[in-house]
C-alpha cells in the first residue's frame, strides 16, 4: 500500500470510509452550524428575546449531547462483538437522516417542536459518528491513521460546500423575491431535504464496503458480558492510563473548539451581523479548512500529532479572546471584518484538531475494542459539548451579555492543553 498524500493513493476501503465524512459534513455545515441556528432564531423563535433564544439553542445542543454521553459506553462495548458495529451505525444513521427530513415540517413559532426534532437529528448524527469513528482501526493501519483521518475531515469540508451552495442559492432566490434579509421558510425547509438526500446518498459506499475486522468473540449473553467488560475496563484503568489521560485532556479542549463552532453563528446574529455575511463566512471556512486539514495531517508525520494538536489549541485560545472583544467594537463594519478574521483562524485549525484527535486516540487503543474505547471518546466529546454551551448559556443569561460566556471557554482550552502535554504515546 502506498503511503503518499493524495486521495488516489488511498485504497477502496479507506476511500469508502472517507466518503462518509462528505455525507455527514453537510449536516454539520448546514443544520448545526449555519442555517438551523438562524432559522430557529428568526422563524421558530422569532418572538423571543435574542439572548433567551441563544440560550435555548445552547440548551438544546446540550440535551442532545447528554443522551449520547450517557449511552455511548454501553453501546460501544456491545458493538465490539462481531457484526454489531455496523448494525448500531445503521440505527443512528436512519434516525439522523429521518429527523433531518422532519425539520422541513417546522411551523412558524413552533420553537419547542423545532428543538425536539433538531435534538433527534443531532442524536442520530452523533450516534452514527461514534461507530463511524470506531471503524478507523478496521479500515487502515496505525501508521496511516493521521493521514486517513485528516483526509476524512478535509474532503468532508470541501465536499459539503456543494450542497451548501445549492441550498444558499435557493435561499438567496427566496430573499430576493421577498425583499427581506430574513431566511425564506420554504426555501430553507427544502434545504433540509437536500441535506437528508445528500447524507443518504454519500453513505452508500461506507455501508457497502466498510466492514468490522477487529472484534471481540461472540457471546451467548452479549448484554451482560458487555457490562462486565465495561466494568473490567474501569477496574484496569491503570493499564490504559495514556488513553484515559488523553480523554481527560480531550474533554476540555474539544469542548472549547466545539462550542465556538456550534455557537458562532448565533453569537454573530446577536451582535447584529448580517445573516448572508455569516453564511458566506462559514462557506469560506469550509474551503480554507480543506487544505489546512491536509496540512495538519502532513505536518503530524514530521512534528508528531500531539505537537500539532497543541498548536491548534493555541490558535483557538487567540480566537476565543478576540471573540470576547468583538462586542466592544462600535462600528458594525469593524465587527464584520473581525468576524471574518476569526472565521479564517477557525478554518486553519478546526479540521486539524478534530482529525488528529481521532487518529491519535485510534493509535493508542486496542484495535479489537475500538468501539468500546471510542464510546469513551464519544462520551468525553458529548459531555464536553454539554458543558461548553451550558457555560455560555448560563453565564450569558446571568450577566445579560454573551461575551462573558465566550470568555469562559479560555479555561477549557487551557486545561485541555495542559493535560495533553502529560500524555506519553510511547508508553502504549
Amino acid at each position: 500500500m502506498k503511503t503518499g498524500g493524495s486521495l488516489e493513493r488511498l485504497n477502496k476501503i479507506e476511500k469508502s470510509w472517507i466518503v462518509y465524512d462528505i455525507a455527514n459534513s453537510a449536516f454539520v455545515l448546514i443544520v448545526i452550524t449555519t442555517i438551523m441556528p438562524i432559522f430557529f432564531k428568526e422563524y421558530a423563535a422569532g418572538s423571543m428575546e435574542p439572548a433567551v433564544s441563544t440560550s435555548n439553542w445552547a440548551f438544546a445542543n446540550s440535551i442532545a449531547s447528554l443522551f449520547l454521553a450517557i449511552s455511548a459506553p454501553i453501546l460501544g462495548t456491545f458493538a465490539d462483538y462481531k457484526g454489531f458495529k455496523k448494525k448500531f451505525f445503521m440505527v443512528f444513521f436512519v434516525l439522523g437522516v429521518g429527523a433531518t427530513f422532519l425539520l422541513s415540517s417546522v411551523s412558524e413559532g413552533a420553537w419547542i417542536y423545532c428543538l425536539l426534532v433538531f435534538i433527534l437529528a443531532k442524536v442520530g448524527f452523533a450516534g452514527a459518528n461514534l461507530f463511524y469513528d470506531s471503524f478507523l482501526p478496521d479500515v487502515t493501519q496505525k501508521k496511516r491513521m493521521d493521514h486517513v483521518s485528516s483526509h476524512g475531515y478535509a474532503w468532508g469540508y470541501i465536499g459539503s460546500v456543494i450542497p451548501f451552495i445549492l441550498v444558499m442559492a435557493l435561499i438567496l432566490i427566496g430573499m430576493k423575491s421577498s425583499g427581506s434579509s430574513a431566511l425564506p421558510p420554504l426555501q430553507t425547509k427544502i434545504g433540509f431535504i437536500i441535506v437528508g438526500v445528500w447524507w443518504l446518498f454519500f453513505a452508500i459506499p461506507f455501508i457497502k464496503n466498510v466492514h468490522q475486522t477487529h472484534y471481540i468473540p461472540s457471546s451467548t449473553q452479549p448484554v451482560i458480558d458487555s457490562i462486565k467488560r465495561l466494568i473490567d475496563t474501569f477496574r484496569e484503568i491503570r493499564r490504559y492510563r495514556q488513553p484515559f489521560l488523553f480523554l481527560i485532556g480531550y474533554f476540555f479542549y474539544i469542548d472549547g473548539v466545539d462550542t465556538i463552532i456550534t455557537m458562532a453563528t448565533a453569537y454573530g446574529v446577536e451582535l447584529g451581523l448580517n445573516s448572508t455575511m455569516l453564511i458566506l463566512a462559514i462557506l469560506m471556512i469550509q474551503v480554507v479548512a480543506f487544505p489546512c486539514a491536509l496540512l495538519y495531517g502532513k505536518l503530524a508525520t514530521r512534528f508528531k500529532a500531539k505537537n500539532m494538536l497543541l498548536v491548534g489549541i493555541g490558535v483557538y485560545l487567540i480566537i476565543t479572546f478576540l471573540a470576547y472583544l468583538l462586542p466592544s467594537f462600535d462600528s458594525l463594519q469593524t465587527k464584520t471584518i473581525m468576524f471574518w478574521v476569526l472565521a479564517f483562524m477557525v478554518a486553519t485549525s478546526m479540521g486539524g484538531i478534530q482529525a488528529l484527535s481521532r487518529s491519535y486516540f485510534g493509535k493508542i487503543i486496542p484495535a479489537q475494542r475500538s468501539a468500546e474505547f471510542f464510546g469513551f471518546y464519544n462520551i468525553c466529546g458529548k459531555f464536553a459539548a454539554i458543558l461548553g454551551p451550558l457555560m455560555m448559556g448560563v453565564i450569558g443569561r446571568i450577566t445579560g451579555e454573551s461575551k462573558y460566556g465566550v470568555l469562559s471557554i479560555l479555561i477549557l482550552l487551557i486545561a485541555g492543553g495542559i493535560i495533553l502535554l502529560k500524555v506519553d504515546e510511547s508508553k502504549e
